[in-house]
């Protein structure tokens, strides 16, 4: 008869947090909390940002990512979870992260949308493994009196980013470099 030994023991401890800890979502109630912060942002950009409503009329698509949290120290970090939405539907759920290391101090929390414009942009992200927001995005500012503001530049863009709702003690909220992979939530 063979006694279970510590290190079987410790093996098998340790398999089960590890299996535990890849659990998929699957039967959670995660999409429909990423969905009803989806829909309050929405909500609030619309009302706060009217200009943005007409984004939506000529986008072929947007990715909402109602709360994403940032801080760093030396090093730094950023992540939320979000939906992308085709025609007022969610089609799928994403989640958005970034890494930094340089001059940083402080955290914040804010909100972002990504416009995507043409049908192209659209499609690149949704077959990319990993969309990395770069260069190519450009951001419609909050101009006098609190309405946003795309240029000819932004309206003739792919994709165009707005970030609002900044709450916190770090300057500056920014996309560039931001992984936005697809999750099941």
């Amino acid at each position: 008869m063979n006694t279970p030994s510590r290190r079987n023991f410790l093996a098998a401890t340790g398999a089960l947090t590890l299996t535990a800890a890849c659990g998929n979502g699957v039967g959670s109630r995660g999409a429909e909390t990423i969905d009803a912060r989806v829909d309050a942002t929405l909500n609030f950009m619309y009302r706060e940002f009217p200009g943005t409503q007409d984004l939506r009329r000529k986008s072929t698509g947007m990715l909402v990512m109602p709360l994403v949290t940032e801080a760093g120290l030396g090093i730094g970090g950023s992540y939320g979870r979000g939906a992308l939405r085709i025609n007022d539907t969610t089609v799928d759920y994403y989640s958005a992260a970034q890494a930094s290391i340089g001059l940083q101090i402080g955290a914040q929390q804010y909100a972002h949308v990504l416009f995507f414009m043409t049908d192209g942009a659209l499609m690149d992200f949704r077959r990319s493994q990993g969309y990395a927001a770069g260069a190519d995005l450009e951001y419609a500012l909050q101009g006098e009196g609190q309405s946003l503001k795309a240029g000819t530049t932004t309206s003739l863009a792919p994709v165009i980013a707005v970030v609002f709702g900044q709450a916190g003690l770090r300057v500056g909220a920014t996309l560039e470099g931001t992984k936005y992979t697809r999750i099941i939530p």
